[in-house]
């Protein structure tokens, strides 16, 4: 029912943008927090921000100033703004989301709080 479907990857020089979309169906609980991770290949997966249903949000500090992310709730669609992209950027980019989440201080975007995960949607950024 519920599902997640990302979109917006692909490959750019380093300096460039991209703004990754999360287009959702099926989900519409009233307390939630939306998220990126990415994965490079043979690291671990990591958050890379986050927002809620109150708009707070959490970004991981590799990407503060660079990237932002925001929603369209009448769409349902998250969004991820790339800015200033470097090499060390370069992963598989997954959208997640999350029941009965609120971002307050402290909160980090684990891996074990979101139970829906969509595909994935490649960024590639070149030297």
């Amino acid at each position: 029912q519920v599902q997640l479907v990302e979109s917006g990857g692909g490959s750019v020089q380093a300096g460039g943008s991209l703004r990754l979309s999360c287009a959702t169906s099926g989900f519409t609980y009233s307390a939630y927090c939306v998220a990126w991770f990415r994965q490079a290949p043979g690291k671990e997966r990591e958050g890379v921000a986050s927002i809620d249903s109150g708009g707070s949000t959490f970004y991981g500090d590799s990407v503060k100033g660079r990237f932002t992310i925001s929603s369209d709730t009448p769409r349902n669609t998250l969004y991820l703004e790339m800015n200033s992209l470097k090499p060390e950027d370069t992963a598989m980019y997954y959208c997640a989301a999350a029941e009965l989440c609120r971002i307050r201080v402290g909160w980090v975007p684990d891996r074990a709080l979101f139970g829906y995960w969509g595909q994935g949607t490649q960024v590639t950024v070149s030297s």
